[in-house]
C-alpha cells in the first residue's frame, strides 16, 4: 500500500516536471517564430517618400550609392562652378554621378524620364521649366524613385512629393529692388523708369524672385517699372536686351535696371556704356543683380554695379552636395532646407567679397 502511494506520487511528480519542460519548450519555439517574423518584416517593408530609401541607416555610408544628376547645363557660369563643387564632394564619397545636365527645358524632362528608368538611390534635379518637370517628378514617386530638387521651389502640385535645398528667391528679389530704392533716393529721384531682364520665365526661382522684388517696388510708386523681359539666364542674351531696351527708350527714359545675375547685370553696363548712358555716380544708370560674382564684386568696388547678392554658386552646391551625402547615409535631413541669403552693396563688398568670388 505505501509502495504504491509512493509509486502513485512518484509519477505525478515526474508528470508535472514532464510537463513544465514540455510548455517551456513551447514558449522558447513561440519567441523564436515570432523574432524572426518580425526580422522578416523589416528586410521586407519598403521606404516610404521622405525615408532614407535604399540607404545603410544612421551612420551608414554614401559610397556606392547611385545619383542622376539633371542640373543645370555648364555653358552656363553659375552652373559651371556649381557642378564642379558638387560633382566633386560627391565623386570623393564614392557616390556613382550620372551628368544629365543641361540647359534646355525639353532635353531636361527627358533626361529625367531616363533618369526613372535607371532606378538610382536619388534624382537631383534642378528645374528649368517647373510646370513641365511636374509630371516627371510624380512618375518618379509613382517608381518610388526619391527625387531632391534644388535651387528653385518645385510645381506646388508635387512639393510634398520631393526633398529640396532652395535658395530663397523671394528675399534676393526684394534685395534687388531695395537696392535700386536705395540709389535713386541717393541720387536724389523722386521717380524713374526700372527695366528688369530675368532669368528663364517658366522658373518658379525667376517668379518667386519678381514677387519679392515687385512687393518691395511697391513701397516706392514714384519708380515704375515700365519693361520686364526673359534673359533666359543668357549673358549674351540680357546684353542685346538692354541695347534694345535703351534704343527704346533712351539714356534718359531708364534710370534703373535690374539683370537677375551678376553676369547678367555686367552686359547691362556694357551696353549701356556703348549707348553713351552715364552709369552710377549721382545721375547714371543704377544697376542691380542677384548670384553674385568674382565680377560683380569688381564692379561695385568700381561704382558701376549699385548692388548684388549672395546665392553664389559654391554656398549652394556645398550645401546641396552635403545634404544628398546626408540622405544617402540614412541620416534623414529635414525635407526642406532653405539658403540664407544676403544683400550686398558698396556699404558691406568686402565682408562677402570672398564668399562671391569664387566664380
Amino acid at each position: 500500500m505505501k509502495l504504491e502511494t509512493r509509486l502513485a506520487i512518484g509519477g505525478k511528480t515526474i508528470l508535472r516536471k514532464t510537463r513544465r519542460r514540455r510548455a517551456n519548450k513551447i514558449a522558447l519555439a513561440g519567441s523564436l517564430v515570432a523574432m524572426a517574423a518580425l526580422a522578416a518584416g523589416c528586410a521586407g517593408s519598403s521606404p516610404t517618400a521622405g525615408s532614407s530609401g535604399s540607404t545603410s541607416g544612421k551612420g551608414g555610408s554614401a559610397a556606392g550609392k547611385t545619383v542622376d544628376f539633371i542640373g543645370y547645363g555648364n555653358t552656363n557660369q553659375w552652373a559651371a562652378y556649381f557642378n564642379g563643387v558638387f560633382e566633386k564632394k560627391l565623386k570623393a564619397a564614392d557616390v556613382k554621378l550620372k551628368d544629365l545636365t543641361t540647359m534646355d527645358a525639353g532635353t531636361a524632362v527627358q533626361n529625367f524620364n531616363q533618369a526613372i528608368a535607371d532606378k538610382p538611390d536619388l534624382i537631383v534635379t534642378a528645374l528649368l521649366d517647373t510646370k513641365s518637370m511636374a509630371v516627371p517628378i510624380a512618375k518618379a514617386k509613382q517608381a518610388g524613385v526619391p527625387v531632391l530638387v534644388f535651387d528653385g521651389r518645385p510645381d506646388p502640385k508635387v512639393d510634398g512629393d520631393v526633398l529640396q535645398v532652395v535658395s530663397d528667391n523671394v528675399a534676393l528679389g526684394k534685395a534687388a529692388a531695395d537696392n535700386i530704392i536705395e540709389g535713386l533716393k541717393a541720387q536724389g529721384r523722386k521717380s524713374g523708369n526700372v527695366v528688369v531682364v530675368t532669368g528663364t520665365a517658366s522658373s518658379l526661382v525667376t517668379q518667386d524672385r519678381m514677387q519679392g522684388f515687385s512687393a518691395e517696388m511697391a513701397t516706392a510708386p514714384g519708380y515704375k517699372v515700365v519693361e520686364t523681359q526673359d534673359g533666359n539666364w543668357d549673358p549674351t542674351l540680357s546684353g542685346q536686351i538692354a541695347t534694345q531696351l535703351l534704343a527704346k527708350h533712351s539714356c534718359d527714359g531708364i534710370q534703373a535696371a535690374y539683370g537677375m545675375a551678376d553676369y547678367m547685370a555686367l552686359p547691362i553696363i556694357a551696353s549701356a556704356k556703348q549707348a553713351g548712358c552715364a552709369v552710377g555716380g549721382k545721375n547714371g544708370l543704377i544697376v542691380t543683380s542677384s548670384n553674385c560674382f568674382k565680377a560683380g564684386i569688381g564692379a561695385i568696388k568700381q561704382g558701376t554695379l549699385y548692388g548684388t547678392a549672395t546665392e553664389d554658386p559654391g554656398t549652394i552646391a556645398n550645401q546641396t552636395a552635403a545634404y544628398v551625402l546626408k540622405y544617402l547615409s540614412g541620416q534623414n535631413p529635414p525635407r526642406k532646407q532653405t539658403v540664407k541669403e544676403e544683400r550686398i552693396t558698396a556699404a558691406n563688398v568686402d565682408q562677402y567679397a570672398a564668399q562671391c568670388s569664387h566664380a
